[in-house]
């Protein structure tokens, strides 16, 4: 299955409690249809100490979105929208919905 959302893409939260700041896609989690945000959705989490290189303590990290709380913002005109496909050149290709631009990945 094709991708809607891809890592590196920039993205818009639009709904929970990050509603409506932007950021990369660091990483898309398909199997469980989630994605790591840059900046978004930052939780504590409590680590041990592991070995001599890593002190144990409280870390900020990113959480996992799920992507229908994610909307694809689009490159050319820096607003959000949907994502379609169409085949051009024997490639299927993402589409922009709200202008028709082919998204380059």
């Amino acid at each position: 299955m094709a991708a809607r959302i891809r890592k590196g893409d920039t993205v818009l939260v639009i709904s929970g409690a990050s509603r409506g700041r932007r950021g990369e896609v660091l990483r898309v989690l398909p199997k469980t249809n989630r994605a790591v945000v840059q900046g978004v959705n930052v939780v504590k989490k409590h680590t041990k100490p592991t070995g001599m290189g890593r002190p144990g303590g409280i870390v900020e990290v990113e959480a996992s979105l799920h992507l229908s709380n994610l909307k694809l913002v689009d490159p050319k005109t820096d607003k959000p929208t949907r994502v379609g496909f169409r085949i051009e050149g024997g490639r299927k290709v993402r589409v922009a919905k709200a202008t028709g631009n082919v998204i380059e990945a």
